[in-house]
């Protein structure tokens, strides 16, 4: 039997299966610490030939940068091309997570809820996540510490990275981008984004790692999200302190570039560099409304 849910945009797929094939799936979800979910839909898109190592990327990061925010691709047309991934919604209103196949949308008051499919974004990156390595972090002390120690992994710095990190945080700090007004740059919009800290929380950081020389696609570097387990935050992740993280790196040698058609991206000037202006929005910022959540 399939069942189509028309708010989160999926499918859900009940059949039987025999006893060697759950306690498979079981073993593997121990072994692996996957869900037995996410486990049969990898299997479902190996089957059908769907490219585990393409990243699916909807406009560009200097489009956002010079204020494009108009959605181009409905959420529910993202999903088709990825379980895994993040991004924004029309006009930055609010941070986007996609965690095995389900969208999410934290909003500047600090609410999640889930991204109906009509919902239009202006960017998104996502992919069909498949781990290549699985490694374990210790006593991790900023995101700084963090990143260092997934620079030391990374197989290239001229390949695309997809990044998925669960644990308990001590202390993550978070930001979720407001609403912009009509015409406003990134850097103007996001001066005003909403800032979070949360303490022991469970939770997994969806993301990527951008080669510097894509820097006008998207994001460079280090790029993550934040979903709590129980899916009551969310966010752009600005710092972060652990005891111990898992963490799944997956190679990523193709991108395949979705380009609006809108208005406001045909007439932008798209020839600058837009990697100070990245730099500046994608961190905290000075006049930021801290909020913070015990």
């Amino acid at each position: 039997m399939i069942c189509h849910n028309h708010l989160s945009s999926s499918h859900e797929l009940n059949l039987p299966i025999g006893e060697g094939l759950w306690l498979a799936l079981q073993e593997q979800s121990e072994r692996t610490g996957a869900s037995i979910s996410h486990l049969v839909r990898q299997a479902i898109a190996d089957s059908l030939y769907l490219d585990h190592n393409t990243i699916y990327q909807v406009s560009t990061s200097g489009a956002l940068v010079q204020g494009v925010y108009q959605g181009c691709v409905k959420i529910g047309d993202v999903c088709r091309h990825g379980d895994f991934g993040l991004g924004t919604f029309e006009d930055l209103d609010g941070e986007g997570i996609m965690l095995e196949g389900t969208c999410w949308q934290a909003k500047g008051d600090g609410s999640v809820q889930k991204a109906p499919h009509e919902a239009m974004a202006p960017f998104w990156t996502t992919t069909f996540f498949q781990a290549d390595q699985t490694l374990t972090f210790h006593d991790v002390v900023s995101w700084s510490d963090f990143i260092q120690r997934l620079d030391q992994h990374r197989n290239s710095e001229n390949i695309f990275s997809a990044i998925r990190v669960h644990g308990v945080f001590q202390q993550v700090d978070y930001r979720v981008a407001c609403k912009a007004e009509a015409g406003a740059s990134l850097v103007e919009a996001t001066s005003h984004q909403a800032e979070f800290q949360k303490k022991e929380i469970s939770g997994t950081l969806i993301g990527f790692w951008t080669p510097t020389y894509a820097r006008t696609i998207n994001v460079p570097g280090y790029h993550l999200h934040l979903l709590s387990d129980d899916k009551s935050c969310a966010g752009h992740v600005l710092d972060l302190k652990a005891r111990e993280l898992k963490v799944d790196l997956h190679n990523e040698n193709q991108v395949m570039i979705v380009l609006p058609e809108t208005a406001e991206f045909l007439k932008a000037d798209l020839n600058g560099d837009p990697a100070a202006a990245l730099e500046k929005a994608e961190g905290p910022q000075a006049t930021s409304v801290d909020i913070e959540m015990s």
